[in-house]
């Protein structure tokens, strides 16, 4: 009897063999697409740094090499002591107090140099002022700002200045009232409604917290565990969707699977534990790949290429398994929402999500989270099990003085000014990254731009361990970017063709000095492959003598 209980057995076991399989094959093979095994792995990584001798030749440079670096890196340091003495110490004066400077501050650059170049190279993270495309620091240096502010600046600071002044104006009356509404929510509501599509609309504080929002409710209408993200993807800092690397606990129910594969789309027809499928659409620059940033810019590997056709037949291949299988489907559109297009990536892309998410540049300027979905989806509570809900609650959520600025954002989108800033959008990036390639190309600067749009990515031809170097040459050409370097450059939409030329002629002099200045010197037998291979004998020696 017991033998034939086993041999009844035997087919579930190879049905749940199967299904871990097709799982394992989904997930995408690099670390990225494993969270535990990249938990596990960045805890063996040792510390280790290099001394000024080792600096200027890791890769093994000639000494004549080494020292035109040398020379290089100690004349930008004067420049900057120069340049940005205030900003430097405003900064460095309130850095043991601010977790977020440290943090940036050490993670700019790959870790073995960092302490060089935090020594050497400090200029500041404090900006006095806004104006059109550009930012002013503390000395007085104007900048053409690069950095987007993460996303949030869309059309231009003067327009988000506008929308808070004129939103606080319209709603100083109640002040900071919460709990109730303000009449505006009700203004709000109906634009958000029509412009997703969808039926119903919640406030939060932040993207994090409305994509928070959208997975609770997925479960909770579903009564399935496990939520479906891409490999590379950024939906937030908590931790559901922040597997692996940067997150202290293990994302137990999150599954990571390959961007733009068929075996992520078995994984979703054959699964019955998936409650949602997360999309952010900005990895159609970027498949499987994280957030590019310097820190982790150890060699010329980075990739990136938009491919629109393609990424709008994966979009809709997902709607279509998410439809068949019941499965609701969430656009992550707190970064790349409005930018796109008026309808956001739903528009762009002409797929239709069941949640949506917007947050940034929707506040008009402050602070916000929005979700929107399906009635369905957005109850928090079930009417024949009173005691069976879905709590969610912010303090905040629907501030007056954000609900005013959204207002005045969401009525000058629709005006005919800001409406031309949509004519022929990707024609005008597009081709404007193609002139700026084309000028690299012809001087032979072993650099080239990618983009999606407005969102643009910087690229390297020519293996070298020393990449990350540019930003600080940048910088000193009066551009302003982001603590993550050349990983992300964010233009906002009202860019005009001056504003982009004196970009351009900016990058091409800083990518200029650079080479001269020998960071990019090249023997003709270093490979990135080679690269790598010598980090990791680096930290093997490390990790086991300590030197």
């Amino acid at each position: 009897m017991l033998a034939g209980l086993g041999v009844m057995a035997l087919p579930g076991l190879v049905l749940k063999a199967k299904r871990r399989l097709e799982l394992s094959k989904g997930k995408h093979p690099s670390l990225a697409g494993h969270s535990k095994m990249s938990r596990r792995v960045a805890r063996l990584l040792p510390f280790y740094e290099y001394d000024e001798a080792t600096f200027f030749r890791s890769d093994d440079a000639p000494a004549e090499v080494a020292a035109l670096r040398r020379a290089g890196f100690f004349r930008l340091a004067d420049a900057y002591r120069e340049r940005f003495p205030v900003s430097a110490a405003q900064t460095a004066a309130v850095r043991d107090g601010v977790s977020d400077l440290q943090f940036t501050g050490a993670y700019r650059v790959p870790f073995q140099y960092s302490r060089v170049v935090r020594s050497h190279l400090q200029g500041g993270s404090f900006v006095a002022a806004s104006r059109g495309v550009t930012v002013t620091d503390l000395d007085g240096n104007v900048f053409y700002d690069l950095t987007g502010s993460y996303g949030v600046n869309v059309f231009g600071y003067d327009f988000y200045k506008s929308c808070m002044a004129r939103g606080s104006a319209r709603v100083e009356e109640l002040g900071p009232v919460l709990g109730a509404y303000h009449p505006l929510l009700a203004y709000n509501v109906k634009r958000l409604k029509a412009i997703s599509g969808l039926d119903e609309v919640s406030f939060h504080m932040s993207g994090t917290e409305a994509v928070m929002q959208a997975v609770r409710l997925a479960r909770y209408h579903t009564r399935r565990t496990h939520l479906v993200r891409f490999c590379g993807a950024y939906h937030g800092w908590w931790g559901d969707v922040q597997p692996g690397v940067g997150n202290p606990v293990a994302a137990e129910q999150t599954y990571t699977l390959k961007d733009m594969h068929p075996d992520a789309l078995r994984v979703l027809r054959r699964r019955k534990d998936i409650a949602c499928v997360l999309i952010n659409p900005l990895q159609a620059l970027h498949p499987n790949g994280s957030a590019p940033g310097d820190s982790s810019l150890v060699d010329s590997s980075r990739r990136a290429a938009f491919d629109r056709a393609a990424y709008t037949a994966w979009l809709k291949a997902v709607r279509e398994v998410c439809t068949e299988k019941g499965i609701p489907l969430i656009f992550d559109e707190v970064f790349v929402g409005f930018r796109l297009a008026p309808g956001g990536a739903q528009e762009y892309f002409g797929v239709k999500a069941d949640m949506v998410i917007y947050g940034k540049t929707l506040g008009g300027g402050l602070p916000v989270g929005v979700v929107c979905g399906r009635a369905g989806l957005m109850r928090r509570y079930r009417d024949d099990r009173p005691a069976d809900i879905c709590f969610a609650r912010g303090t905040f959520n629907s501030h007056p003085h954000v609900m005013g600025a959204m207002a005045e954002f969401l009525e000058r989108i629709d005006t005919p000014a800001v409406q031309a800033l949509y004519d022929g959008l990707d024609d005008i990036w597009n081709g404007r990254a193609m002139r700026l390639n084309a000028r690299l190309a012809a001087e032979s600067l072993p650099v080239r731009v990618a983009n999606l749009s407005t969102i643009w990515t910087v690229l390297y031809t020519r293996p070298s361990r020393y990449n990350w170097m540019l930003q600080y040459y940048l910088r000193l050409e009066g551009l302003a970017l982001s603590w993550v370097g050349t990983g992300r450059f964010i233009f906002s939409l009202n860019y005009g063709d001056a504003d982009f030329d004196a970009v351009a002629d900016r990058f091409v002099a800083a990518a200029r000095k650079m080479e001269q200045d020998s960071w990019w010197w090249h023997d003709g037998q270093l490979t990135d492959k080679g690269i790598r291979r010598r980090i990791l004998k680096e930290m093997v020696r490390h990790r086991f003598s300590g030197k």
